[in-house]
């Protein structure tokens, strides 16, 4: 397993199918245990993750392992981490529909290799990028969706962008937070009985 990834990671340290090429300082490939229980799927690089060339490095990152933290989960040991596309878009903006086509195959290969059980897809461009529009991720997250042939039969669950949880600051019942804390819950319940 180790040595396919490091295969595709160097395939990917050379591409250059799209503009995101010309303004990367690194690739981002993946960050985590190569593990076949849990799989998440970010965005998009962003300053930090270019800067250090791993994903969720910066508050967001260190938000999303606070939230694995509270339920006894972590990247080092339970989750394969990776993103949509393997360099930052300027700005931080979405990557566009031809820089995520451009990268489909790296993002491929690396579910390919894992095969994971359950794969968390964080923020609307993951949830686009896996299971097309169905939704945006205020009304889907939370629901578990049945992944075809494309994941391997995973289970699939979208959930908020932590990046999304530091503008949204509030705890109350129903917010943001509260809505993450019931789904890292119900991910971990899910976990447990793989």
């Amino acid at each position: 397993m180790y040595e396919k990834l490091n295969d595709i990671r160097q395939k990917c340290l050379s591409c250059n199918k799209c503009r995101l090429a010309e303004t990367r300082t690194n690739i981002v490939f993946d960050d985590g245990l190569p593990n076949p229980k849990m799989m998440l799927i970010g965005e998009a690089p962003g300053f930090y993750e270019d800067k250090e060339g791993k994903p969720f490095v910066g508050k967001a990152g260190q938000l999303l392992d606070k939230i694995f933290a509270s339920v006894g989960l972590s990247r080092e040991k339970d989750v394969y981490i990776c993103n949509t596309v393997k360099c930052r878009p300027p700005e931080n903006r979405n990557p566009l529909p031809d820089e995520k086509e451009a990268c489909w195959e790296y993002l491929q290969a690396q579910i390919d290799i894992i095969h994971p059980k359950i794969i968390l897809l964080c923020g609307n461009v993951a949830v686009q990028s896996i299971l097309g529009n169905v939704g945006g991720i205020t009304k889907i997250r939370g629901k578990w969706f049945d992944g075809g042939e494309i994941v391997h039969g995973a289970k699939l669950m979208p959930i908020f962008h932590p990046s999304y949880l530091l503008r949204n600051d509030t705890r109350e019942k129903g917010g943001p937070k509260w809505l993450m804390w019931q789904d890292i819950q119900e991910i971990k319940r899910y976990f447990d009985k793989l």
